[in-house]
């Protein structure tokens, strides 16, 4: 029983090196930070600069659907007086509606069309970005890339981004070093 059982262990683990032989001898493999290429290319930029026109025309429909309210429940404050039972009945569901509205798009609604905004502008640089990746794997002779930050532990000569920046005509300058902290 111990022998079959270190067998089965011997054949394993030479199953395990045959394999890691052979994905050796398929190509190298490498990794890329896709947030880090996405946020540094100039389509990027522009999506942002649009998401902030849109976060702002947000904004101000929130306002408008506000200041409706406030101004049908300053009416309804003034003019209840003279209104009949019936008729107050119809302006509370107006004002009540007029509310739930307003609510909805500031808590909800805008929110949901901010993020589809989002995809529909990020959707055509992520696929470039990864398109590109792919591109720069296959002339550099890559089998594998996998994202950056998924990776515990890897090489730095196995990163792809510097070669995707080249590609893709960014340059990326250094990040400034830390300051070093004052007690």
């Amino acid at each position: 029983m111990k022998r079959q059982f270190v067998a089965i262990v011997f054949i394993f683990t030479i199953g395990l090196l045959a394999n890691a032989f052979q994905a050796d001898a398929q190509g190298k493999i490498g990794y890329i930070s896709l947030q880090e290429l996405v946020s540094a290319m100039p389509e990027y930029k522009k999506a942002q600069a649009e998401m902030q026109d849109y976060q702002k025309a947000l904004v101000q429909q929130g306002n408008e659907y506000q200041q409706a309210f406030m101004e049908k429940q300053k009416a309804m404050g003034t003019d209840s007086i003279k209104w009949t039972s019936a008729v107050k009945d119809v302006k509370k569901k107006e004002l009540n509606e007029l509310y739930i509205k307003w609510t909805n798009f500031v808590n909800q609604e805008a929110q949901q069309m901010m993020n589809q905004h989002e995809q529909e502008l990020l959707a055509p640089i992520q696929d470039k970005a990864v398109t590109t990746s792919q591109a720069v794997a296959k002339e550099n002779g890559y089998a594998y890339i996998l994202p950056k930050e998924q990776l515990i532990a890897f090489p730095a000569a196995d990163d792809i981004l510097p070669l995707v920046f080249k590609k893709l005509n960014i340059s990326k300058e250094a990040p400034a070093p830390a300051e070093p902290k004052k007690n």
